[in-house]
């Protein structure tokens, strides 16, 4: 088995793991400061640990250029740092122009000098052991190396100090665990290990010290860019196989093994990449969902705190004018008995006209009087053994006699069921549905015939009302029961309704524990109204 550069290997994958990441932070949103800012700072440390690493690891006579390239491309990491540190999570840097376009021509002045004889002129070989003969370049270099550093600490902390929300502070402190990991960490290797105890043999791997950092930053900048845990962890893992997977390429002994390994990186990359676009595409629906979900929360309590202040503004306005209205109707009385004198004909049959539009007033007052009571639990139910058969006769004699059914010459069908005797229900209430549902076949039939029926069904009891009117479509069905909801078919009939009839029945059937529904077969082909009780208490007298 062939020699294995452990420290060739490490540095290998710690620098092409570290550009990776970068790369993958750019794209992420290319357009942001601190994402490009990133990429730089993980191009350089990858191109600085390849350096360190053949700085130590390549012949004398080309160990002084690896030397200086080496010093070249780590001359920018603590001013990347503090620029860093300035513009998180801003999408520009900032720092005064002035002073920002100082700090870049000091930093390329360096790294220019770092390049020449100014900070290192020569080697000198001693025992084996080479070290390069310093210049005084070196004070300009080391300046901007620690002024950068410095920097970068002080404004950390500065921004620190000054946040107020929580989970901010908890971003801030994984950028400042993941810098002073690696900061300690370098610092210990190429200061103690190095200057005191003479020990180079960490230095080429100085880049794998580096990546607790590049991990924390690249967590966070992702999480600021609305990036889940699963997202990062995907684009983490992505990338750790392609590293691993690009190495082992790299480290082929022949071509044909090369071509067969980097043909499976490439596949590990497109896949990699699918994998990421449909988790963040799921994660992106489900985000969008959440949100829309919580808007339409918001609309609904804000929809349910309109809703109570109309019930509390019908409730308000009914009473007010239920008191002027039976004022006006005893007037009409009086002035028609003669109270106020003799009353001709005509004037008669004026105030027959007001008396009819009064109660016509006084019915649609007792609607929303009745409204606001079910929706504020103020509506009292008696529930009692009564017979349903006499309640519907009742109502059918009452509406049999009105004038409309004689003149349009409808006939209602009507026979007690003998097997149904008394049930428990409040009698008041069901004869109002009963009496609206057959109110409103006559109303909306010119002819034909209206059927009424009761029966015991699944453990309860059905009344339906059959006429052969106007019908509806399935449009109407549906919404039939809602609030002032009047069907299209009869718009432009009985122009006096409001549509709150039928939805108070329907709130009185559900107080019984029952349900009510709405049927046709179409337009003209009439119309079947209905309700299913279950006969015996349900809820709790004077709810």
């Amino acid at each position: 088995m062939g020699y294995i550069d452990y420290p060739f290997i490490i540095t290998l994958f710690s620098s092409v793991f570290i550009i990776l990441l970068g790369v993958w932070v750019f794209l992420n949103n290319r357009k942001s400061t601190t994402n490009i800012l990133f990429t730089f700072f993980c191009i350089f440390v990858s191109w600085w640990g390849l350096m360190n690493y053949l700085s130590i690891n390549v012949s004398t006579d080309s160990m002084l250029s690896f030397i200086r390239l080496s010093v070249f491309t780590g001359i920018p990491h603590t001013i990347l740092f503090y620029f860093f540190i300035r513009t998180f999570p801003y999408e520009k840097i900032n720092l005064n122009k002035k002073w920002f376009y100082s700090v870049i021509f000091f930093t390329c002045v360096a790294m220019f000098l770092s390049l020449t004889p100014f900070m290192f002129s020569s080697l000198n070989i001693k025992d084996g052991v080479v070290t390069p003969i310093v210049e005084p370049g070196i004070l300009l270099i080391t300046f901007i190396i620690l002024g950068g550093l410095i920097l970068g600490i002080i404004n950390f902390f500065k921004r620190y100090k000054g946040l107020k929300v929580k989970e901010d502070k908890k971003t801030w402190r994984l950028i400042g665990v993941g810098f002073f990991i690696t900061l300690g960490l370098l610092v210990s290797v190429n200061f103690f290990g190095t200057v005191i105890f003479s020990d180079t043999s960490l230095i080429p791997i100085s880049p794998l010290f580096v990546i607790p950092f590049i991990i924390l930053i690249g967590y966070t900048i992702l999480r600021h860019g609305a990036l889940g845990i699963r997202e990062i962890t995907t684009d983490f893992f992505v990338i750790f196989l392609l590293g691993i997977f690009f190495i082992d390429a790299i480290l082929a002994d022949t071509i044909l093994s090369f071509i067969i390994k980097f043909s499976l990186v490439l596949l590990i990359g497109f896949f990699g990449s699918l994998l990421i676009r449909s988790i963040r595409k799921e994660i992106k629906q489900r985000n969008e969902l959440a949100v829309l979900a919580h808007n339409l929360e918001r609309a609904n309590l804000r929809l349910q705190e309109l809703d109570q202040q109309k019930t509390e503004f019908l409730s308000i306005a009914s009473h007010q004018l239920r008191t002027p209205l039976t004022i006006i109707r005893g007037y009409i009385e009086l002035i028609g008995d003669g109270a106020y004198g003799k009353v001709s004909k005509s004037l008669k049959e004026t105030l027959g006209n007001m008396d009819e539009s009064n109660d016509r007033l006084m019915t649609l007052v007792e609607e929303f009087l009745d409204i606001t009571r079910i929706e504020q639990g103020r509506t009292k139910f008696t529930f009692e053994d009564k017979s349903i058969n006499d309640l519907i006769s009742s109502v059918v004699k009452e509406l049999s006699m009105k004038p409309e059914f004689a003149v349009k010459k409808l006939k209602i069908v009507w026979k007690p069921e003998k097997n149904i005797d008394k049930i428990v229900m409040d009698e008041e209430k069901i004869r109002h549905v009963v009496f609206n549902f057959l109110d409103n076949s006559i109303k909306y039939s010119d002819k034909g015939t209206i059927k009424v029926s009761v029966e015991k069904e699944d453990n309860g009891y059905t009344v339906r009302i059959k006429d052969q009117g106007f019908g509806f479509n399935k449009e109407d069905e549906v919404n039939f029961f809602q609030k002032f909801y009047r069907g299209k078919n009869v718009q432009g009939t009985n122009v006096n309704g409001t549509g709150l009839g039928i939805y108070v029945c329907k709130r009185f059937i559900e107080k019984h524990g029952g349900h009510v529904w709405a049927h046709s077969e179409g337009l003209g082909k009439g119309s079947e109204f209905g309700f299913w009780i279950p006969g015996v208490k349900v809820v709790e007298k004077g709810e």
